[in-house]
């Protein structure tokens, strides 16, 4: 009779790197010359990491410092540069290592800022003097963050750049008010819309007609001064005008600012203009927060 076929034993990890453990205990001890080689290699591929600098673009949150992630803590703890926007708030600054040097680079609509290029060149010019770079903005880098051209300029120059996440602040918004932007009895989708063009003006080239979907959540960023626009090109493109809206200043801080109400009082109400930047949440999924808000002493907005 044939005997019977064994499966190969398979290796725990644990039991893996035990074997590799006592190997390199127990084995053959490489001699001085072997040993120093190693070493000189580690020693300059150290070396070169640091003289060629690198860039980290660290998501600062909303401002809150506890919505910070370990990563981003990490990366404030061994910048040698930090560049920051006006938005980043000072408690998650105080978490950065105490011998960072801090820069601000503030960019901040209608009001003076540094240009971008400035920025750029700037990050390009530290990072070739071998040190580490991070650029901290606030909520996350990759929305409406202006990472894409600051990472593209960095490749160029051969740069290394890195990304940390952070917490958007429509994100935040969401969980401050209790609502799944996504719930699905309401909503199949969220989208995420600037609510100004370079220019300052309501965005032209916007797919408005999709954007005005009962069944998608929108999150407009900096919308402030285009509000009433933004609430009438929807209204126009079919979206009720009972449609709930929340608007909020201040994400996550002490200073937060709410207010309730919906998309036909918006379109005549006049432009917002807090002292931060403005988040608007419309759709359906907002609906359940004007009680709420109205208990917690939060506004309401009529025309």
């Amino acid at each position: 009779m044939a005997p019977a076929s064994r499966k190969p034993v398979e290796v725990p990890p644990r039991r893996a790197i035990w074997e590799r453990f006592v190997e390199r205990a127990f084995g053959t001890v490489p001699d001085d010359k072997v040993v120093m080689s190693r070493l000189t290699k580690t020693a300059r591929r150290r070396a070169a990491l640091y003289v060629a600098g690198r860039v980290t673009l660290v998501g600062a949150g909303p401002g809150d410092p506890e919505l910070l992630t370990l990563k981003a803590v990490r990366a404030l703890q061994s910048a040698d540069v930090i560049l920051f926007d006006d938005l980043v708030s000072d408690q998650v600054l105080e978490l950065a290592r105490h011998k960072a040097k801090r820069m601000l680079v503030g960019k901040r609509g209608g009001r003076q800022s540094c240009r971008q290029d400035d920025i750029n060149d700037l990050m390009i010019k530290l990072a070739k003097q071998g040190m580490h770079v991070v650029r901290l903005k606030s909520g996350d880098p990759m929305i409406f963050g202006r990472a894409g051209e600051e990472i593209e300029r960095l490749e160029v120059e051969g740069i290394a750049v890195s990304i940390v996440p952070g917490i958007s602040s429509g994100l935040a918004m969401a969980a401050e008010l209790g609502v799944s932007l996504t719930h699905r009895d309401r909503a199949h989708s969220v989208r995420f819309v600037t609510g100004h063009s370079r220019a300052g003006m309501l965005p032209g080239d916007l797919d408005w007609k999709g954007i005005a979907d009962p069944e998608t959540t929108l999150i407009f960023y900096m919308g402030g001064r285009t509000a009433p626009l933004i609430a009438e090109r929807l209204i126009q493109e079919g979206l009720c005008e009972g449609t709930p809206v929340v608007i909020a200043s201040g994400v996550s801080r002490a200073e937060g600012h709410r207010v309730y109400t919906t998309l036909g009082d918006l379109k005549v109400a006049e432009a917002i203009t807090p002292a931060g930047p403005v988040l608007i949440g419309i759709g359906d999924v907002f609906r359940r927060c004007k009680a709420q808000m109205v208990a917690s002493g939060d506004l309401l907005l009529a025309g």
